[in-house]
């Protein structure tokens, strides 16, 4: 909008070039010509003048009328504007590790729906080389990894988890020197597998007699749940609330020997969205309480 709107506004409301131009800051003389100006633009006179004022012309009506809309409409624009800065509008594109997805994200999610109830969400959930290629192929703004990550650009160390011996029947570690029970493991395209038999070789002379590998954490953690063997799982799956005995895969010189990192990764571009921005800050408060 230029300023030929609010010049046409402030003639009809004052009615006199004096006082109009008080008002514009301009000076009589300049006001009369810029509407002049205005006058030939719309190929109308817009007001007759005369010892009484100014009074608008059928043609001056309509063009009033298209100036106050204008100025109006100008500030409705300037009013969700101020709304789209102010609060959190669009949707949020995030990508993240099963693990995080299934255990921890829910209620992340449940303060972010519940604090900014017109932003929108997508989420995918994979392995975290998968998480990755979301980032790449632009398919989120942010994505959850677990383990060690290679990203080069942001990332956000979020919380560390210690891994634990769970069973039904196991006490205790040395007990795993004797037991018949299978080992249970689940499938993962991190260095899980080998963080564990790193950890294993450093504590057994020899290998888990019995093994059963399936494709999922949670049935892994369903399995040694019911009995069926032994499992080691990080904090993050476990409620406490499970009948079974847990053990800290620790020992006296190093505490947390062994453990696993979440990271938030993702774009620069992305943390200056909104909506992301918003979703980091519920995250790290999150986070906070796993420290």
């Amino acid at each position: 909008m230029s300023n030929e709107e609010l010049i046409i506004k402030v003639l009809a409301e004052e009615g006199n070039m004096r006082k109009a131009a008080e008002r514009l800051f301009l000076s009589q003389p300049a006001l009369s010509q810029r509407l002049q100006s205005i006058e030939k633009d719309w190929g109308q006179q817009l007001f007759i003048r005369s010892q009484k004022g100014l009074s608008p012309t059928p043609a001056g009506e309509l063009v009033i009328q298209y100036a106050n809309e204008t100025i109006l409409r100008k500030e409705e624009v300037f009013e969700v504007l101020h709304t789209l800065t102010s609060k959190v509008h669009g949707t949020l594109k995030i990508a993240c590790a099963t693990i995080i997805g299934q255990n921890w994200l829910p209620k992340v999610l449940k303060d972010f729906v519940t604090l900014y109830p017109e932003a929108k969400i997508q989420l995918i959930t994979g392995w975290s080389s998968e998480i990755v290629r979301s980032l790449y192929d632009g398919e989120a703004h942010i994505g959850i990894v677990r383990g060690h990550t290679d990203w080069k650009g942001p990332k956000l160390h979020l919380f560390k988890d210690t891994l634990y011996l769970v069973d039904k029947e196991i006490r205790s570690l040395e007990e795993l020197l004797q037991t018949e029970r299978p080992f249970i493991q689940f499938k993962s395209d991190s260095n899980y597998y080998e963080e564990i038999q790193q950890w294993w070789q450093k504590h057994f002379a020899s290998n888990p007699k019995r093994q059963i590998t399936v494709d999922q954490i949670e049935t892994c953690k369903q399995m040694a749940v019911n009995g069926i063997g032994y499992a080691i799982l990080p904090s993050i799956t476990l409620t406490g609330t499970e009948d079974v005995h847990m053990m800290p895969l620790t020992n006296n010189k190093e505490e947390l020997e062994l453990t696993r990192d979440t990271w938030l990764i993702g774009y620069e571009s992305a943390f200056q969205l909104r909506q992301v921005e918003a979703f980091v800050d519920i995250v790290e408060k999150h986070a906070a309480l796993l420290r």
